[in-house]
């Protein structure tokens, strides 16, 4: 039977004795029991110290081990790691105790602190301990041994060691799995943008020489490093091989896409092979008969104009088949098939309830210009890309009521609306756009300029020419304003000179209506570069007198910084220290774009600390509202951090706390933002109602009916009270439009699959917090709007029925339902009154009828005589209009009969199925994606190896032999080049299959 130590004192004792074996006795000893008696060797720690620092004892390490464990519990954590370094291989990082994982912890901390001084800091000749390296190296060889890659390659990033991370990623067995892990943590958890480009750089070569390399995901890495003639050459490779790597290469094309780097995309474009345009036919004879677009077996026709124009044409030395390849690749990349595509999905799935819109509109006065312009916003963010203005149409008369700038935002609202109608949108705002000769409202005209940009945000060559030549034509400040809006965001990070040369000029002629658009255009389009000319913007900014010039401007520069983290900590600091309080209000958003989604810490302090020092409301407000930009890559940290900050005694504060964390969880419907919003939705101030409301819708797009259910009502009813204020109501009606956004199927899309920015999106949410001091510029919330639908796509880029099942209710992802007649009806019973003239005329006629009947003795007199012409006279006379008792109760009745039939009814409804199955195009939502899998026996597999079903995914037909179902509605015409063949008209192009689409609305106007 062993025996039980009950103390450590006689251990103790043998430390003392000179003999080597009895003090290895004494220390094997205490090892085995120093946690249960670390309070009695504490006190003579030196002797343990003493042994290990005594270079002849041959067990010094365990000495050393002793003193660490001693020191652990001691709360001395730095003296336990130099012990337990000192120890060596005694020092087990496998064993599983608190003690270890504590000091494994503190080691780790210190060696990656060390390291990124190092590496990112620039410190020369850190002293980093061999002792930490070492404990480093085994636990990434320890992690590797054990099959922990991700973890090894966590460790390896962390510690900066690009050998490490070379090692462990050579070592792999599924270099493709690791490789992916390893890049989706380096666009998450690296923070410094040179040591992101590096490992960036290694996970490249290290792909190239895997034997299948994941070609989508490299070319993700070159984006990142902004190399196009190597995309250029990997696209232009995979195009020449098998069907399959064709297949690779427009999925490569369909993620660079929907990461919005126009720039990038024009330069890969430039770089591909080109289609020189096709020789003339030889004879007239050859031409097609009107109308036709394939010829009777099916074989593709020659082209329409658009899709010529986008091909190219066919290269007489190229084979007809590649040719065909490279076209649709270009129009891929050109962004005419995942618009078109879009425009097909939105258009054919819209669900926009219309009831909500007309009893939005029926609760606002149209008198009050700030809640008819945001009905009219509410509308297009609703209609959203879907390119249906069917309720603009039926209240045109209504819609007339706007004036001067509310004119302007309601024509700029065409283009929310028509938003991606690249080839259409200038014919579809020809009524209201600038004419010679004709002289129109220069508020609608500047409007249909701004409309423009919207509609071809990102995407604007085509519209280019027109709205520079519309800028220096311009005979109104109103329309320069427009124009300027309009080209800036069709040119969005273009870095046009003759574009900013005409900017500028606009800029110099000092108008502030015109100098605000001017500045802020001049920043979208220098979104993102580190051009010199954000220098003479800033002098400018300080020369001029109009305080909106200088709002423009700041915003402006604030967008030059985008996403450029370290690189734009210059402008930062010199617009933070200016005196003037709007340059510092700049400062705050050029410091939150700059480090947009990265969660630096020194960005955040720097924010936190703008939010409570500077004495600039406007400054705090920005500071709070751009911890939303800085954390949107981690929205679970947002509230936690802004909690106190939605407690402030300021209000400004507050509503950048609010707009923080909708901007930051977006789309997330996170339980802790909206607790945190939900407590704030009572605010005494009505701003801060404002941001609370449209945060919250924000936060819940999109997400399940029955946790947004709550809300719509709440935001009716603020709408709908009178007594509400005028800014808590606006906020509640632009709420209302988020909640629908594009027909139901569009979320707030912050980040693409790959994890990049969206630099369209984020840019479009940002100057969207401009509203607060410019409304019409609300419009550019619809930037940020992407679909959320799963469209799959087969060799000729057409769309299969695609089966996809779904491991969920169908109730939990449906789309909410409609609100029903009986519902406005009762709101509609409710606006009636009888006046008191009425009434008063009602009873003397009661009266007359009564003593009418008592003198001709009608039968039956008294009460009863009196009561048959009382009923008489209520049923020929006021119908609807009594708000009496009696109706009252018959309401009543009728609402507990509802009550008791859908009792029943619930009685007898079936039990709910617990999955079902769908037909892709479809909509697909992002908490709807991790229970949707493709059934076993589908014909069709995604060519991206563990995509998830969403967005546009190229498909391999595992039985190429069987005849294919396409979807009804094909944005893709023929197989004959592709998307290109819709032209890029989109959903207006193919709405004459479905029905006949209606002219645009009439120009109006109102004379006051």
């Amino acid at each position: 039977m062993p025996s039980v130590v009950s103390s450590a004192a006689g251990l103790l004792t043998l430390l003392e004795e000179p003999n080597d074996e009895l003090q290895k006795y004494a220390l094997t000893k205490l090892n085995g029991v120093v946690h249960d008696f670390w309070f009695e060797i504490s006190p003579s720690i030196a002797s343990v110290e003493a042994l290990y620092e005594d270079e002849g004892f041959k067990d010094r390490e365990l000495a050393a081990l002793i003193a660490s464990k001693v020191f652990y519990h001691l709360g001395e954590l730095d003296s336990a790691l130099t012990y337990a370094l000192g120890a060596g291989p005694l020092f087990d990082l496998n064993e599983d105790s608190e003690y270890v994982r504590t000091l494994v912890a503190r080691c780790l901390d210190q060696y990656f602190d060390l390291r990124r001084r190092e590496v990112e800091g620039g410190e020369e000749g850190v002293d980093v301990d061999p002792r930490l390296v070492a404990v480093v190296e085994r636990m990434i060889a320890s992690a590797t041994a054990a099959g922990q890659w991700e973890q090894a390659v966590g460790v390896a990033l962390e510690a900066r060691r690009l050998d490490l991370l070379e090692s462990v990623v050579g070592r792999a067995p599924e270099q493709g799995a690791v490789l992916g892990y390893a890049l989706r943590v380096t666009q998450r958890v690296v923070v410094n943008r040179n040591f992101r480009h590096q490992v960036l750089r290694l996970l490249v070569r290290l792909a190239e020489a895997t034997p299948s390399p994941d070609w989508v995901e490299v070319c993700q890495c070159l984006m990142f490093l902004d190399d196009a003639p190597r995309v250029a050459d990997i696209l232009a490779r995979l195009i020449d091989g098998p069907e399959e790597d064709a297949l690779v290469a427009y999925q490569a094309a369909f993620d660079l896409v929907e990461n919005e780097m126009q720039s990038f995309l024009t330069e890969v474009l430039e770089r591909l092979p080109k289609l020189p345009e096709p020789a003339p036919p030889a004879t007239p004879a050859a031409a097609p008969a009107d109308g036709d677009a394939m010829d009777a077996d099916g074989a593709a026709a020659p082209a329409p104009p658009a899709a010529a124009e986008a091909n190219g044409g066919a290269h007489p030395a190229m084979p007809p088949a590649k040719a065909e390849r490279v076209s649709r690749l270009r129009a891929i990349l050109a962004g005419t098939t995942p618009i078109g595509l879009t425009l097909e999905f939105l258009y054919h799935n819209n669900k926009a309830d219309l009831q909500v819109l007309k009893n939005l509109k029926s609760s606002v006065d149209a008198r009050v210009s700030v809640l008819h312009s945001a009905t009219i916003l509410a509308n297009a963010l609703v209609h959203a890309g879907t390119s249906v203005d069917t309720f603009l149409r039926e209240n045109l008369e209504w819609l007339s009521r706007a004036t001067n700038w509310a004119k302007f935002s309601a024509t700029a609202g065409l283009g929310v609306i028509h938003r991606g109608q690249l080839a259409q949108g200038k014919a579809l705002l020809a009524p209201y756009l600038p004419r010679d000769g004709a002289g129109g409202s220069p508020f609608s005209e500047g409007g249909a300029l701004y409309a423009l940009g919207l509609i071809a945000a990102n995407h604007g060559a085509n519209h280019r020419s027109f709205l520079l030549e519309s800028l220096r034509s311009a005979s109104s400040p109103v329309i320069q304003h427009g124009a300027c809006l309009g080209l800036g965001l069709a040119c969005l990070g273009a870095c046009d000179e003759e574009a900013f040369e005409d900017l500028k000029n606009t800029l110099y002629t000092d108008d502030a209506v015109a100098g605000e658009a001017a500045g802020l255009a001049m920043g979208m389009l220098l979104c993102g570069s580190s051009s010199d000319k954000a220098q003479e913007m800033l002098a400018y900014a300080h020369d001029t007198s109009h305080e909106k010039i200088i709002r423009g401007l700041a915003l402006g520069l604030a967008l030059t910084a985008y996403g450029r983290e370290e690189g734009g900590d210059a402008l930062v600091e010199q617009m933070a220290r200016d005196q003037d309080p709007i340059l510092r209000w700049g400062a705050a958003y050029a410091l939150g774009l700059a480090y947009r989604g990265t969660a630096n810490n020194g960005a955040i302090a720097r924010l936190l600390h703008w939010s409570v020092s500077d004495v600039s409301d406007d400054v705090r407000r920005a500071a709070v509202t751009n911890l939303g930009f800085v954390l949107m890559g981690a929205p679970e940290q947002t509230p936690r951090i802004v909690a106190l900050l939605a407690e402030s005694f300021n209000p400004h504060v507050r509503y950048g706390a609010a707009l923080a964390v909708g901007i930051a969880c977006a789309g997330s419907g996170g339980r802790e933002a909206v607790a945190l919003l939900e407590s704030m939705i009572a605010d005494p101030v009505d701003f801060v109602r404002q941001g609370v409301y449209i945060a919250l819708a924000l936060v819940l797009l999109q997400q399940p009916e029955a946790r947004v259910e709550g809300l719509r009502k709440r935001l009716a009813k603020a709408v709908a009270d009178k007594h509400e204020e005028t800014m808590a109501r606006m906020g509640a009606a632009i709420a209302t439009g988020i909640l629908d956004a594009g027909g139901r199927n569009v979320t707030v899309g912050l980040r693409s699959r790959s994890g990049y920015f969206r630099r369209t999106s984020v840019v479009g949410l940002a100057l969207f917090t401009y509203h607060w001091y410019w409304h019409p510029i609300a419009h550019c919330l619809s930037l940020s709007f992407t679909p959320s639908a799963l469209i799959g796509l087969d060799a000729s880029l057409r769309t299969p029925k695609l089966p996809v099942h779904i491991a969920a209710r169908p109730s939990l992802f449906a789309y909410p339902p409609p609100l029903t007649v009986e519902a406005s009806k009762e709101v509609a019973r409710v606006e009636k009154a009888v006046l008191s003239t009425t009434a008063k005329a009602r009873e003397r006629a009661r009266k007359r009828e009564a003593e009418k009947k008592d003198k001709e003795g009608a039968p039956g007199g008294g009460e009863a005589a009196a009561a048959k012409p009382e009923a008489a006279a209520s049923k020929a006379s006021g119908d609807a209009m009594d708000t009496d008792d009696a109706a009252a109760a018959a309401g009543e009745g009728e609402g507990e009969g509802a009550k008791a039939g859908e009792a029943e009814a619930a009685a007898k409804k079936p039990e709910e199925p617990s999955s079902y199955d769908l037909t892709a195009p479809a909509r697909m939502t992002l908490q709807q994606v991790r229970f949707a899998s493709l059934p076993a026996d589908s014909r069709w597999a995604p060519v991206k190896r563990g995509a998830p079903l969403t967005g546009f995914l190229l498909l391999r037909d595992t039985r190429p032999g069987e005849p294919v179902e396409y979807a009804a509605s094909d944005a893709v015409g023929g197989a004959a080049g592709g998307a290109a063949a819709a032209g890029g008209g989109g959903a207006a192009a193919a709405a004459p299959a479905q029905e006949a689409e209606a002219p645009p609305p009439a120009p109006f106007e109102f004379d006051g």
